[in-house]
């Protein structure tokens, strides 16, 4: 099948590249890249020269992508919803890894994002492509909004207590780490190594955009705390709830239980009693999850690490393609971390 990658030469993009190069059934025809166009994909990263010896980035021109089978827009927010009107007619499946149209309501964007919407008529069209909480609405979509890495983490980790009604849906405290490459390529000074080594921040207090995101899918009220660590990749979620009446009696071994019934056929999720390490998971499309229920408190807490890079966008968007186009959810996604 034929793939093009608009918005290439960011992080996404490069690991979209890295991911379909192992991918049986996709082939890279385009890579667009407003500011590297002509520039060979291996110039910019060495890691892909073999992969792609003689691929350039392109200028992005909706004619360029005329009949491949599957496009992945890979832009910075806002930048998707000026493109897709122009492209979806075009091609055969559209993944967009941007928030562009993840939320349902055009009113929280001017909220949250701070400008409003520019074609609020495609909202509706547009699945959300969390798999293992949406696979049926993913399986044969054209127009797919692939997750925020953070809205990932958490969802995956709360969803089966939320679903269940195990937990109050008001009052749940989020608390996630994130490396640097969830800034993105072109992030500024405050990313420089000088600035992140040995440091440990919280940012987006009470604002960050990701909030709007995790209730839509969790249907519950977030309070969220992103921070900044000394690391490349990777993210840790640390999600905590009071349980409702429902749940008022579970254990920690109950809440393990409950995490393993909800994903034990899941290719992608790991149930582990030991606390889930952000190294486990590096350069993989997995997620690890572990549960505690502190009797002292009563308090709920779930821990999910995942890779914000590969399930937490690259690789969740290949995982939504392949369910998209009929493909084995599997292919070309990495089930092992690197390590050391």
């Amino acid at each position: 099948m034929k793939v093009g990658i608009v918005g290439a030469s960011g992080y996404t993009g490069a690991e979209l590249l890295r991911l379909c190069a192992m991918h049986p059934h996709l082939e890279v025809v385009a890579a667009t890249a407003r500011g590297h166009a002509g520039e060979r994909v291996g110039d910019l990263y060495p890691s892909l020269v073999n992969a792609y010896p003689s691929l350039r980035f392109g200028s992005t021109e909706p004619e360029r992508l005329d009949g491949l089978d599957l496009v992945f827009f890979a832009l910075p927010h806002g930048e998707s919803q000026r493109l897709v009107a122009e492209v979806e007619g075009r091609v055969g499946t559209l993944v967009d890894l941007a928030a562009d149209f993840r939320l349902r309501d055009p009113e929280a964007y001017p909220r949250w994002y701070g400008e409003a919407h520019e074609a609020p008529e495609l909202l509706d069209r547009f699945v959300y492509g969390l798999p293992e909480l949406f696979r049926a609405e993913v399986s044969g979509a054209r127009l797919v909004a692939a997750p925020g890495c953070y809205p990932t983490a958490a969802a995956l980790a709360l969803a089966p207590f939320v679903r269940a009604d195990l937990v109050e849906r008001h009052g749940i405290v989020v608390d996630a780490a994130s490396g640097v490459s969830g800034a993105g390529r072109s992030a500024g000074e405050r990313m420089h190594f000088a600035a992140v080594d040995e440091d440990f921040t919280a940012y987006g207090l009470l604002t960050h955009r990701h909030t709007p995101e995790m209730e839509q899918v969790l249907e519950a009220s977030i309070l969220f705390t992103p921070h900044l660590a000394p690391m490349v990749r990777g993210i840790l979620a640390t999600c905590y709830a009071r349980p409702s009446a429902a749940g008022a009696s579970m254990t920690t071994a109950d809440a393990l239980a409950i995490l393993g019934d909800a994903y034990g056929s899941e290719p992608f999720i790991v149930v582990t009693s030991e606390p889930p390490s952000t190294k486990a998971v590096a350069g993989s499309n997995c997620a690890v999850l572990s549960a505690r229920r502190d009797e002292r408190t009563g308090w709920l807490i779930v821990l999910c690490a995942l890779d914000n890079l590969v399930k937490g966008a690259s690789g969740q968007a290949v995982q939504c393609a392949n369910l998209a186009l009929g493909l084995e959810e599997t292919a070309g996604l990495p089930v092992t971390g690197l390590y050391p």
